[in-house]
């Protein structure tokens, strides 16, 4: 009879506490925890462990079975009251600071009507796998898998849904196999509807990075977003003022053609942090149209990103 010890010995260099063994005669029956993991790694893992247990004297049949804790992530949303305010480049420029900073980070563009982020993040016209009734994220360039539906319609299709069943996609998006990523950062649709109400309820972000411009109409609704976000008691890691600041290419003066400083004032005045400024940049523009977020360089444009990165993962750090 093979003795136990003989098996726990073969297996520990590869899989440590990740596997429990039992012998019943000369069968192995192996439980191996594949938590973290993605595809390749448990396939890796599970042929390791079987080849080993297989050389293990006296073991004629090895059944292994995979197991998996559900991996609790840590849900940001990037919300705002409007539209057409810059939400969805601050979603992938943060997800891709965060990613630069330690995060194992997904993004999920959960913009159901107007999704962005297979132009923005450099994957337009790649299409999410289904296993397992859970989709796979879509790897990009910048090391951060994303999903959205703009991977699933074509890019001119319109998405005629009702609150119903664009809450229920993005369940699925958020649901999907994330693998060892710890971070979702998820881009809303702006305004405060069905999507945003789901997302709240049912999958409870740890908070929330209000994304405005500067004039006051802007703030007017991201006022609306935040109140929403507070009712319901998701925190307010901060508010990003966008497109603040044009700097002539020409002469190289600065000028403020949607005013400057009302989201640090709104900021202040509703007691949450100023997480900065990013400013009107004709180089974040191209860049982003290109597929090729200024937050994955080393340029001047990317510094803004980082910073606000950097203050988000300060505030994740001290514990929300």
């Amino acid at each position: 009879m093979t003795d136990i010890a003989a098996l726990n010995a073969a297996l520990d260099p590869i899989a440590g506490k990740r596997a429990t063994a039992r012998i019943e005669g000369d069968k192995a029956s192996i439980f191996l925890d594949v938590t973290g993991l993605d595809e390749a790694g448990r396939d890796a893992m599970e042929a390791e462990v079987r080849g080993a247990a297989e050389d293990v004297p006296g073991i004629a049949t090895v059944r292994i079975a995979l197991t998996s804790q559900r991996t609790r992530r840590l849900l940001i949303a990037v919300a705002s009251g409007k539209g057409g305010v810059g939400k969805s480049t601050v979603s992938a420029n943060l997800a891709i600071g965060l990613q630069a900073l330690g995060r194992r980070v997904g993004l999920v563009d959960a913009d159901i009507y107007g999704p962005s982020q297979p132009t923005l993040m450099g994957v337009l016209g790649s299409r999410p796998t289904a296993k397992d009734k859970l989709l796979e994220p879509v790897a990009t360039p910048y090391g951060v898998p994303l999903l959205s539906m703009g991977q699933l319609v074509a890019p001119d299709q319109a998405i005629a849904w009702r609150g119903p069943m664009a809450a229920n996609a993005l369940g699925q998006l958020i649901d999907a196999d994330w693998a060892a990523q710890d971070t979702l950062v998820i881009d809303l649709p702006p305004g405060t509807g069905d999507v945003q109400l789901t997302m709240i309820q049912k999958h409870k972000p740890a908070g929330a990075v209000i994304v405005s411009t500067p004039q006051d109409l802007a703030l007017i609704d991201a006022r609306r977003a935040i109140d929403l976000f507070v009712k319901a008691g998701v925190p307010i890691i901060g508010i990003v003022e966008n497109m603040a600041g044009y700097i002539c290419p020409h002469c190289g003066d600065i000028s403020d053609p949607f005013g400057r400083g009302g989201a640090e004032a709104a900021a202040e005045e509703l007691g949450v942090e100023f997480l900065g400024r990013i400013p009107l940049d004709m180089a974040i523009r191209t860049a982003s149209d290109a597929g090729v977020p200024p937050a994955s360089g080393n340029g001047v444009e990317s510094l803004a990103f980082s910073g606000i990165a950097q203050r988000v993962l300060h505030w994740i750090e001290q514990g929300r």
